[in-house]
């Protein structure tokens, strides 16, 4: 009877090793199998046990954190929000729902300064309700809009070869962003942005009308679009300049993101709620992992 609890133990165990893989190796059943020596619907029944549970997320608590948080969605039916310290690479919280709500966010924030974690700076995309929700909860924490998502959707709404003069000048402003490394670059940046702005002060405002429909609207759209973005996210550009911990792109939670989709594309004939229980998982053995 010793040995056979024994030996079950270590099964158990050498199991969890290739559910772990299974995870976050890229690995199909298939491939699991041929490895370990167990056939494929052992593997399959041992797996299924294992994501009907949801592990508790853990992480070392540190004194001060600097997060990257950003939502992204699987198939429209799951939205994954994350709270991911850049400087250590650990998920400090992360929240599985199906938008980007300002009272869950609002909530995540409460509850990560009630486990006691100092939030040193936070960079995101400026998603509205995400930032509706830190001036509420903690509206002295440094806020760095991410760059490149700023850099990337100016260039979407302007062609690369603009046909005014207007749209062809602030592409190339922004196409800058990313040179800015010191304060001596960010104020020669922001000064050639204000410029451009008075220069081209009627050209973004110039409306037209239709008289069938008796409205009227800014002729030049996406110029504008391009200049509001940048002018209401100025303030909070260039917070890294102040605190190199903080940092000027969530490019890291974007590349998390992208390797846990590649995973569980592998594995598409999860249901709904394995699938959530996957995420889950990555997000444990992430943590583990740094």
């Amino acid at each position: 009877m010793y040995f056979t609890s024994e030996n079950k133990s270590i099964s158990l165990k050498n199991k969890e090793i290739w559910f772990k893989k299974w995870i976050v190796g890229k690995q199909t059943y298939e491939q699991i199998s041929a490895e370990s020596g167990y056939s494929v619907s052992t593997l399959q029944r041992y797996f299924n046990v294992m994501l009907s549970k949801a592990p508790k997320l853990s992480y070392s608590q540190n004194k001060e954190v600097y997060l990257l948080i950003d939502g992204t969605y699987f198939s429209n039916e799951i939205c994954l929000v994350v709270y991911r310290d850049s400087v250590f690479k650990q998920t400090q919280l992360y929240r599985i729902t199906d938008g980007e709500h300002y009272e869950e966010l609002k909530e995540d924030l409460e509850n990560i300064l009630n486990l006691g974690i100092k939030i040193g700076g936070i960079t995101c995309d400026g998603d509205k309700s995400l930032l509706k929700a830190i001036r509420k909860v903690c509206p002295k924490v440094p806020v760095q809009r991410c760059l490149v998502h700023i850099q990337r959707m100016c260039k979407i709404w302007l062609p690369a070869y603009p046909k005014s003069a207007a749209g062809f000048e602030l592409r190339e402003i922004v196409c800058k962003i990313h040179f800015i490394d010191n304060e001596v670059k960010k104020q020669y940046w922001i000064k050639e942005f204000l410029d451009w702005s008075e220069k081209h002060h009627e050209f973004l405002n110039e409306k037209s009308y239709s008289q069938e429909t008796e409205r009227y609207w800014h002729t030049h759209k996406m110029v504008r679009r391009c200049f509001s973005v940048i002018r209401k996210a100025l303030p909070n550009m260039f917070m890294f300049l102040q605190n190199p911990k903080i940092p000027k792109t969530t490019n890291g939670i974007e590349s998390f993101f992208g390797h846990l989709k590649g995973n569980l594309n592998i594995h598409r004939g999860l249901t709904k709620s394995r699938r959530k229980k996957f995420i889950q998982w990555y997000l444990f053995y992430r943590n583990l992992k740094s």
